[in-house]
Formats: structure tokens, sequence, C-alpha cells
């Protein structure tokens, strides 16, 4: 609301969203995959960063711990990368599908297209971009961050909430629209796999 990135929810929440989007449009969006979400980071380049190599420009790009006053900003008031895609760099972390493992690219054989860490637990889970805390090494397309379920640890509720981390203002979430959207079986079964932890 306001402009500001959705923050402070876990993955689950994020992804009831998508499920209550399709409920309520019929489009089905959903969270990118940890590849798809680096390829649109990148927009076209194999820099370090999208803009380049150099971490001195990251301040026109993103909100991090060098300017970020310790907060999530609203969105847009960076330069966005060459695809017009504003704060894929810090502000708030976003979620992705894949389960986090930290050798995954070095289990793949050859050219994988599309990769995706298949879900086998509630942790940890990816996140990807940094944040508005992070440092500047942690803002790096190929940079991965696995959550971490201290991230709710002051949630009162007992079972912990699945929806939201108390404690990470820090993670929030961004939504891709399939160019190929799914029948209404192959949507229920995603949500199924993905919401079933």
């Amino acid at each position: 609301d306001g402009g500001f990135p959705a923050n402070s929810m876990q993955q689950y929440g994020a992804l009831m969203f998508c499920k209550w989007l399709y409920k309520k449009t019929g489009i089905f969006f959903r969270l990118p995959t940890e590849a798809e979400w680096e390829y649109a980071c990148r927009a076209g380049s194999n820099t370090i960063y999208p803009f380049g190599d150099d971490a001195a420009s990251l301040n026109e790009y993103a909100w991090f711990n060098q300017n970020s006053g310790d907060r999530y900003h609203k969105v847009g008031q960076k330069k966005p990368n060459a695809w017009g895609l504003y704060a894929m760099l810090g502000n708030v972390g976003e979620w992705v599908l894949d389960q986090y493992q930290s050798d995954f690219y070095a289990t793949l054989s050859g050219k994988s297209v599309d990769p995706v860490r298949m879900p086998e637990a509630r942790h940890p889970r990816s996140v990807k971009g940094g944040a508005y805390n992070s440092e500047s090494k942690d803002l790096r397309s190929a940079n991965r961050q696995m959550s971490d379920p201290v991230w709710n640890r002051r949630d009162p509720q007992i079972p912990k909430s699945r929806w939201w981390n108390a404690d990470a203002p820090f993670v929030g979430f961004r939504l891709v629209r399939p160019l190929k959207q799914p029948s209404p079986a192959e949507a229920e079964t995603f949500f199924q796999t993905y919401l079933g932890f």
C-alpha cells in the first residue's frame, strides 16, 4: 500500500496471495524460480550487478545498509535495471519458489533451462536480492539467502504463524505471470505442491 514493497511475510503468505489472486481474477501468478529471478535481475548483463561490476554505483539502484537509514522505502525511487524493473536489489529481499540448497547449481549437469529446487520442507527456502540492511556484496545478482525460522521468533502464537515473519521486515515478494497459463488442474497441483508444508 502506498507504493511500499510487500514485506514481513513468509513464503507461505506470498503463495497464498498468489492463490487468492488466481481465484479472484482467473489469472495465474506465482513466485519466480531462482533462475527466473536472476534472469530478470540481470536484464541481459553478465556482470556482478545488473549495471556493472562497481559496487560504488549501487547507491543509484538500491536501498541497502549504506543509504537506507535501516528501513525499506517506496519502490521507484532508485534507477530500474535495463529492463525497467525497479528494486531488484536491496529494499526487501524477495521470496522465490526454490528450496534452498547451497550446492544446488553444482548438482546440475550441462545446461539446464529454468532449473528449480522443488520443496521438501518449510525451511530453508531461497530469498534473492538482498535488503535495506544488506551489505553491497549481498546484493549481487547471483547472491542467494536461505530463510531462517528465527525470522519469526517473536511471534506470540502457538504454533508460530505460517503467514508472517514478525522479525523479518526485510523479506517480501515479487510475482510473475507465466506467458503460458496453466490449466485449472495444473494450477491446483502447483498450489498443493508449494503450500503443502
